[in-house]
């Protein structure tokens, strides 16, 4: 009697679902491969959720990954704002998250 769903048992994926991330992650590694990384991780980082956005911005390699995810911060990412201002003072990051916070109060 299967009258509901088993925790233990791992979720089934439809094998639609899995060709489709299949493809996704086979044009994924060729963009990385053959563009400039940076120009995909721009574009990338456009659709990523909030915590992925303030990971990269406070750790992205390219500089100019870090302002994009900084000018991408919403109210919630306030503290990562002011982390990036207090941490490193005197940087573009910092100057950028300072714009940003000003333009989250108004």
């Amino acid at each position: 009697m299967a009258c509901c769903d088993d925790p233990t048992e791992p979720k089934k994926l439809d094998r639609r679902e899995l060709i489709r991330l299949q493809e996704q992650y086979g044009e994924l590694v060729r963009d990385l491969l053959t563009e400039d990384p940076e120009r995909v991780i721009l574009k990338l980082l456009n659709g990523t959720g909030p915590y992925l956005t303030e990971l990269a911005a406070l750790n992205a390699h390219h500089a100019s990954v870090r302002l994009r995810a900084i000018a991408l911060l919403e109210n919630a990412s306030v503290a990562v704002l002011q982390q990036i201002v207090d941490k490193q003072a005197g940087s573009e990051f910092a100057a950028a998250a300072q714009a940003r916070l000003a333009q989250l109060q108004r």
